[in-house]
């Protein structure tokens, strides 16, 4: 049995489509990854899976539960971690766990509790006013209230976002050992790079699941090969190199180009001749492996 199920749920707000005749199936036991631009529909599938939002049509099931006609079933297994978290900031880290545990109905969550704060490592910090902690703190908090009812699925909001680094790999480490315990996590985020931890991920762009698969066959969807590229004018060279036949796409990241084309060894040197010709400095290239990213915006680019 999956532990999530969507068939054909399109969801419309007005005229516009937020979600468009998405089918998707998630196993028990996934770190499985929503990925895409703000708008793309993340948030309103995950909504319709706890069963916050109806489908304008569809069909959506969580653990064989259909979700429009079993809400309680589902409510009780699982746990959303939403983008706007609601701690209360008047609160301790303990009051706020313990608030959680009672609108869930845990009774004697005292153990759970201890076990999610060792677990979270907020123990030392269990006294200390929600408001008082930093991002990252927050998040964890956050977390251990998500899943103080012991959830057999837990939805995660673009947990990371506005988390400083060292938070945001700390934060990673806790969902890895929490898969260890068989839970199911269904998670969106803006960052590509932590896209490619989970087991599979799906790419979506304005309502429509444009790829879903493992982060390592979803790179081999790339079409050629991608040079990296160090230069002294990026923008001047982003535009340079598009001209050139040998050359499939370009695509900026901060500091270097990544540059796609068809044999690296064979058209590397037509390339930096011809950024050399228009006055501009190479410092530095070389081949590297495709990333979710480069595929993310090679599909959206093809689809313009």
């Amino acid at each position: 049995m999956f532990a999530l199920q969507l068939s054909n749920v399109t969801k419309n707000f007005a005229e516009r489509i937020a979600v468009n005749n998405v089918s998707l199936e998630i196993k028990r036991g996934e770190m499985f990854a929503l990925v895409g631009p703000d708008g793309s529909g993340k948030t309103t599938t995950i909504r319709m899976l706890c069963g916050l939002m109806k489908p304008t049509s569809g069909d959506v099931n969580v653990l064989g539960f259909d979700v429009q006609k079993n809400p309680e079933e589902v409510k009780k297994r699982i746990g959303y971690l939403s983008q706007k978290f609601s701690l209360y900031g008047d609160l301790t880290i303990d009051e706020n766990i313990e608030f959680f545990a009672e609108i869930h109905r845990v009774k004697n969550y005292q153990t759970r509790r201890e076990e999610l704060l060792e677990f979270t490592r907020l123990k030392p910090f269990r006294a200390r006013l929600a408001e008082k902690l930093s991002g990252g703190m927050k998040q964890k908090l956050a977390l251990a209230c998500t899943l103080i009812h012991t959830p057999e699925i837990i939805f995660l909001d673009e947990p990371t976002t506005g988390v400083d680094p060292v938070s945001r790999r700390d934060f990673w480490k806790i969902l890895s050992n929490l898969l260890k315990t068989g839970i199911t996590i269904l998670m969106t985020t803006p960052y590509l790079d932590e896209a490619e931890r989970c087991s599979r991920v799906a790419l979506m762009n304005e309502g429509n699941i444009l790829l879903a698969d493992s982060p390592q066959n979803i790179k081999k969807v790339m079409n050629g090969e991608i040079v990296e590229i160090v230069c002294s004018d990026i923008r001047k060279s982003f535009s340079l190199l598009k001209n050139i036949s040998s050359v499939k796409e370009v695509q900026a990241f901060g500091d270097r180009l990544n540059v796609v084309v068809l044999q690296a060894q064979k058209d590397v040197p037509s390339v930096l001749s011809y950024l050399k010709q228009n006055a501009i400095e190479v410092s530095d290239w070389r081949t590297v492996t495709p990333s979710l990213e480069n595929v993310f915006i090679s599909l959206l680019t093809s689809k313009d």
